[in-house]
């Protein structure tokens, strides 16, 4: 067994240090210097395509009556009895309202006692200017003379004449207290009451005609020109949602709703009618009218925390194998979780997946799908 001193053991271990301590230091240096690997982060990617997406706009409608009149009196009185109510149907001809008629029949008894006391007066100075004409003949009276009577027939024929007018419009006054239908329709409001003093043309109800109906909807500024006069489009009712009744654009608003800023849109039932009751709520199916569009999924776009209102997509650089951000612009929402967009091409390569978590030159790593080039990031981190 072999002893060393102290001397030796610290001669020794100085030995030691003064051998290791420069391979520690040449080791340590050596892995620093080494550059670190970037970590690539995997993609689900889409290529765009260049097709021609046919979009299909829906609007809310609903089913009004192409003709609907106010019904009114033509004459001032109140209202003794309504013979209808809200949804009734009637036909052309038929009483829907009575109006206090004495007055008017007190008028028109006044003027038939006026007409018959000057119809006498007329018939006795016809007579009488007939026998003044004899006596023109035979040189017994003066001209002037025949002339005056003759005047006063006159003005006794033309009087008789206006009082025959006059009792003609009484007559029709107090045939206006009774309110008929024009037409065949459907009663779709009241306005008054029995017992109320009605102004002449105050409405009291609305008559729906049948035989015409249209769907009524609103379509804002930016959809407008998508639309035209005449053209063919689907409804679907909402209390049958898998039957699709066509319909013609027939009307389009000049001018837009100052409140709702939207443009009134009419389009007529083709078929349907029976289905289609007076209010009910409707869909309107307009085939868009648009050139080839740019469509991506909605899982691809994404909004930066610091500007919410600005869309952007990751696009894939495809030979250096990173992700470069560009604002987009949307439009309408399409089948199959897809969307509308402006400002790309054809062709072009994006993120369709985990968009949130990229940064702009960030090295990603493409799937290894036929199309695609070879990955040039590194494997690293997987």
């Amino acid at each position: 067994m072999i002893h060393l001193s102290k001397n030796s053991m610290t001669t020794t271990g100085r030995l030691l240090v003064g051998f290791l301590l420069p391979l520690m230091i040449s080791v340590g240096c050596s892995d620093q210097d080494k550059p670190t690997p970037a970590v690539s982060r995997p993609l689900k990617v889409f290529r765009i395509e260049d097709t021609t997406t046919v979009g299909v706009m829906s609007f809310a409608g609903e089913v009004r009556a192409r003709i609907e009149t106010p019904l009114s009196f033509r004459v001032a009185g109140k209202l003794l009895e309504r013979k209808v109510d809200v949804g009734d149907p009637v036909r052309k001809g038929q009483l829907l309202a009575i109006l206090d008629g004495n007055d008017y029949r007190l008028a028109t008894q006044s003027l038939k006692a006026q007409l018959a006391s000057a119809q006498a007066d007329s018939n006795f100075l016809r007579d009488d200017l007939a026998r003044y004409r004899e006596l023109l003949a035979q040189q017994v009276i003066s001209p002037p003379e025949f002339e005056r009577h003759e005047t006063a027939y006159t003005t006794a024929r033309e009087r008789t004449a206006a009082l025959e007018a006059q009792l003609g419009q009484a007559l029709n006054q107090l045939t206006y207290t009774e309110l008929h239908a024009d037409r065949d329709g459907v009663v779709t409001a009241l306005a008054v009451e029995a017992g109320q003093v009605l102004a002449a043309g105050q409405a009291v109800m609305t008559l729906a005609q049948l035989d015409e109906k249209e769907i009524h909807f609103d379509v804002p500024e930016h959809r407008l020109p998508e639309i035209q006069r005449q053209q063919v489009v689907n409804v679907s009712l909402w209390s049958d949602g898998n039957r699709r009744l066509k319909a013609k654009i027939r009307e389009i608003s000049s001018a837009a709703d100052p409140a709702s800023r939207t443009y009134r849109v009419k389009a007529s039932l083709l078929d349907g009618l029976d289905a289609a009751q007076l209010g009910m709520t409707a869909t309107v199916h307009v085939a868009a009218n648009t050139a080839s569009r740019i469509a991506i999924p909605l899982s691809a776009v994404y909004t930066p925390q610091n500007q919410p209102d600005h869309p952007m997509v990751w696009l894939v650089n495809e030979q250096a194998a990173t992700v470069k951000s560009v604002p987009v612009r949307l439009g309408e929402t399409l089948a199959g979780e897809r969307i509308a967009v402006e400002g790309l091409t054809a062709g072009q390569l994006l993120v369709s997946a985990g968009v949130q978590r990229l940064a702009d030159g960030q090295a990603v790593r493409l799937p290894e799908e036929p199309g695609l080039p070879m990955n040039n990031g590194s494997k690293e981190g997987l």
